[in-house]
């Protein structure tokens, strides 16, 4: 791994709006052991940092969130030297004091999701990872000071639970979630995690809500896609104001965090 001339230090998940603040783009294919990811990755400059971004449903937004190639994706960050993945995510609201435009740093997952393919580890070596920490503590301490720094609503930690998708919640479900304490509901944070932790790579997941799911807990109507992605660009605006902060800020060692050396025990377990 890593041996690509193309090189970058942070990798992103999102779509073509968030390459607005990057200069020198361009863009390369990158073929993995587990197929091709999402799209192109498009390379740029924030301050001197190289940044790799990959669209997770594609440029045109057309896999749905059950089809994404999570292990392409994560494994061509990693060929790129990837070190650190900031992951935001659209997701529904499960609380009344999470409300559509709050940003929420998760810092656990519940997976809902099934049949896809969620380990690089397919033997005859066999690695056992903890997830009982999911996302890099580092990145989300610093993710959080960043977004309060720019005045956008953000809660320090919460779970988002993860559907398989494309279907939204039924009421009995989101009422299920709600009633369990968890946060927000999402379609692709898994395996999308614990596929970055597998590889050593840290991760945050910055959560953006659009609506209250359901609607059961803002007593609203049952969201719809248009919905959706009409909060989902504001959401967008208010992510690129944080995105060339947060990349500034981000360390270039890692210190504070147990990303890497996970890998390494699970090796010796």
């Amino acid at each position: 791994m890593g041996n690509t001339l193309h090189q970058a230090d942070i990798g992103v998940f999102g779509g073509s709006g968030f390459y607005s603040f990057v200069t020198k783009t361009e863009e390369i294919r990158i073929n993995t052991p587990y197929g091709s990811p999402s799209d192109v990755v498009a390379i740029g400059e924030v301050a001197g940092i190289r940044v790799a971004f990959i669209p997770r449903h594609g440029k045109s937004h057309s896999i749905p969130p059950h089809k994404i190639n999570y292990r392409a994706n994560i494994w061509a960050m990693k060929e790129l030297g990837v070190k650190r993945i900031i992951s935001p995510c659209a997701c529904g609201s499960l609380q009344a004091n999470i409300k559509p435009g709050d940003f929420v740093v998760t810092d656990q997952f519940v997976d809902r999701t099934w049949g896809r393919i969620d380990t690089f580890c397919e033997g005859p070596s066999v690695s056992h990872i903890s997830a009982a920490e999911p996302y890099c503590p580092e990145l989300r301490s610093l993710t959080v000071k960043v977004i309060k720094d720019n005045g956008i609503p953000v809660h320090d930690d919460g779970t988002i639970v993860v559907i398989n998708g494309p279907r939204f919640s039924s009421k009995a479900e989101s009422k299920w979630f709600t009633q369990m304490g968890w946060h927000v509901v999402n379609m692709t944070q898994y395996p999308e995690v614990v596929l970055a932790q597998e590889l050593g790579i840290c991760i945050v997941n910055i959560a953006l809500a659009t609506d209250f799911d359901a609607g059961l807990v803002g007593n609203v109507p049952e969201v719809t896609a248009a919905e959706v992605m009409e909060t989902f660009k504001k959401n967008s605006e208010n992510l690129k104001r944080i995105m060339e902060p947060l990349i500034r800020q981000i360390p270039a060692e890692r210190k504070n965090c147990r990303c890497e050396a996970k890998v390494v025990e699970a090796k010796f377990s």
